[in-house]
């Protein structure tokens, strides 16, 4: 079993820092929890940049 990885590129974290820095506190803090939720087995991941 190895180390556990990110499934996105930005990682979640780097992606909520930035949603946060270019649309604020409200619009950012969606933007990341709609990030999170989709972080699971089912969703393929892959390159998922801010809109």
């Amino acid at each position: 079993m190895g180390l556990p990885c990110c499934r996105f590129y930005p990682t979640c974290s780097a992606y909520a820092i930035e949603a946060l820095q270019k649309y604020g506190a409200v619009k950012g803090s969606v933007l990341a929890v709609k990030r999170i939720l989709k972080c699971h087995p089912l969703h393929k991941g892959g390159y998922d940049p801010l809109p």
